[in-house]
């Protein structure tokens, strides 16, 4: 990896700590509110052998699934299981560009499930998350994802 391509990668990871970090107020006052499974998956989520849970909300269309080398365009939202929307690039209007080897684990594997075009719920534990990290949502958490394409 290029130096650049390093110092890109380090600033977006920063960015996304912010974003979490920042909450609410990163989403300009804007809250999504909760879906109503937001306490536990239920029981037609898909569970893989992680402890991640999955539902589909919408098909994709598209064919191709990512890997943990790709970078994704996304829109989200997450809670946590009491209802707290954290973060949320639908909020703040604006789909977000990652690379997944730069995200969460739950994260990295659920997006690789998706296509394009496919909007997902993911139950996420806390071991696959931020593993109780100061400063960073606890337990559980729950995202909406809809991946919009892989760029690479």
């Amino acid at each position: 990896m290029s130096r650049a391509a390093s110092i890109k990668l380090l600033a977006l990871t920063l960015a996304l700590s912010s974003s979490l970090s920042i909450g609410l107020a990163g989403c300009s006052g804007r809250s999504i509110p909760p879906p109503p499974d937001v306490a536990a998956p239920p029981d037609d989520a898909e569970v893989t052998d992680s402890g991640l849970a999955t539902r589909v909300l919408s098909a994709g269309t598209g064919t191709e699934h990512p890997t943990a080398a790709s970078t994704v365009e996304v829109h989200y939202t997450g809670w946590t299981t009491d209802g707290e929307m954290f973060d949320s690039s639908v909020a703040r209007g604006e789909s977000i560009e990652f690379p997944l080897s730069g995200v969460i684990d739950g994260w990295r594997e659920g997006v690789s499930l998706m296509v394009e075009g496919e909007r997902r719920r993911m139950w996420i534990p806390e071991e696959l998350a931020y593993g109780g990290r100061a400063g960073a949502p606890q337990g559980m958490l729950v995202f909406d994802v809809e991946l919009i394409r892989i760029v690479r």
